[in-house]
């Protein structure tokens, strides 16, 4: 009786396997398979798989990098607004920067066309952090303990909700 002849990882020459590709039936290892939820795929098709996602052009990071750098500048000045409220302004400024998040994400969402790739939501978040830089850096060199605590406040709950919003990551399903 012949046994068959053993398969080897098409990525670790010397490593036996039964794996397979479930898309390309590429021998693989256990260290080379992607568990997927219909069964086992090798890195190389787990990545062409992604790439069709990535639907941004190189004009998108630019405009989406100013649409939300200027849309959180606006974003930071309300919050700094609110700062003349006094405590009362920590609970609004709790309701408002995830508000602002939401309506940076989807406005930009809207400019670049409801394009994707994770390179695009990086550009946005870097907007919607450098957007808010210059009324923290107007916040802290006037020595306003009250529109620093806002800025922060703002800038940790604003920014990212921005990226989740935009990127479509869950965090509770």
């Amino acid at each position: 009786m012949n046994e068959p002849a053993p398969v080897y990882c098409a990525n670790h020459p010397g490593v036996e396997t039964g794996l397979r590709c479930k898309k390309c039936e590429k021998p693989i290892c256990v260290k080379c398979a992607v568990r997927t939820p219909t069964g086992y795929q090798c890195r190389e098709c787990i990545r062409n798989q992604q790439k069709v996602f990535d639907t941004s052009q190189p004009y998108d990071y630019l405009t989406g990098f100013i649409a939300a750098a200027l849309l959180s500048g606006l974003g930071s000045f309300a919050i700094s607004l609110i700062g003349f409220i006094g405590f009362f302004g920590f609970f609004l400024s709790f309701a408002a920067a995830p508000t602002i998040g939401i309506i940076i994400a989807e406005t930009v969402r809207f400019i670049t066309g409801r394009r994707r790739s994770p390179a695009l939501f990086k550009a946005i978040l870097a907007g919607v952090i450098a957007g808010a830089l210059p009324m923290a850096l107007f916040q802290l060199f006037n020595f306003n303990a009250f529109g620093i605590a806002f800025q922060a406040i703002y800038l940790f709950i604003s920014a990212p909700t921005a990226y989740y919003r935009i990127s479509g990551i869950q965090l509770f399903k």
